[in-house]
C-alpha cells in the first residue's frame, strides 16, 4: 500500500534544492534525470516563495496590527 508523501517544511525544500542543484552542477546524470531533477528544482522553488510570500503578509500583518509598519523590508 503506498502511503502519501508528507509535506517537506520550507527547511527540507531548501537542502533538496541545493541538493538538486549540486547534481545538476555536477552535470554527471544522464539527460532524463537531469530533466526530472530540473523539473523537481522548479516545483520546490515555486513552493518555497509561495512560503516566503505567505510568511511575509504574516509579518506585515503583525506589524499592522501592533502599529508597526509594514514597509516590505522585513
Amino acid at each position: 500500500m503506498a502511503q502519501a508523501k508528507k509535506e517537506m517544511t520550507f527547511e527540507q525544500s531548501m537542502s533538496r534544492l541545493e541538493e538538486i542543484v549540486r547534481l545538476l552542477e555536477s552535470n554527471q546524470q544522464p539527460l532524463d534525470e537531469t530533466i526530472k531533477l530540473f523539473e523537481e528544482g522548479l516545483k520546490l522553488v515555486r513552493s518555497c516563495d509561495q512560503t516566503l510570500k505567505k510568511f511575509e503578509k504574516q509579518v506585515d500583518d503583525l506589524l499592522a496590527e501592533n502599529g508597526g509598519e509594514a514597509d516590505g523590508n522585513v
